[in-house]
């Protein structure tokens, strides 16, 4: 069994869950996304307890996100699980700027499996720990939204907030 500490942030897009092991983050998700919060946590740590604490430091780096400072997420420290692929990829969401979008294709290209396009899709959408990895950079290589989680309306403001998308 493993313990979790959490706390929620109350954000313009929706509550956000906040999940950490030894102060680290390791999940973070909207509320409205119960079941997929659950199946991921279960799916990496078996059972899980919680224990509400107050995650000062990405609380913080949250709300100075949300009030503009759209790279105050990428100094909180994270762990992510998952395979080597999948944190290839995941990590590698964090060299997509702020202000700025990557197709799938160039997700692939980025971490060196080219061809890899709808496995980065795939592993996109299991990202554990959204907005810090921010998956909702990677677009369609037409430009579209596809695909987010959250939901392509939460995506789309999302981007706006960020300046990626008019």
């Amino acid at each position: 069994m493993t313990e979790l500490q959490h706390d929620t942030f109350a954000s313009p897009v929706g509550t956000i869950m906040l999940f950490a092991k030894n102060g680290v983050l390791v999940h973070l998700d909207f509320e409205d996304c119960p079941g997929r919060i659950e199946r991921l946590l279960e799916r990496r740590f078996g059972t899980v307890t919680f224990s509400r604490v107050e995650l000062d430091e990405p609380k913080q780096g949250l709300a100075d996100y949300f009030a503009g400072n759209i790279n105050a997420l990428d100094r909180l420290e994270v762990d992510p699980g998952g395979t080597e692929f999948q944190n290839r990829l995941w990590l590698a969401l964090r060299g997509i700027a702020g202000g700025t979008t990557a197709s799938y294709a160039e997700m692939a290209m980025r971490i060196g499996k080219p061809r890899a396009v709808r496995a980065v899709g795939r592993t996109n959408g299991l990202n554990p720990i959204a907005l810090v990895l921010p998956c909702h950079r990677v677009i369609g290589k037409d430009g579209s939204l596809t695909g987010y989680a959250g939901g392509l309306e939460r995506k789309a403001w999302l981007l706006r907030h960020e300046g990626a998308l008019l």
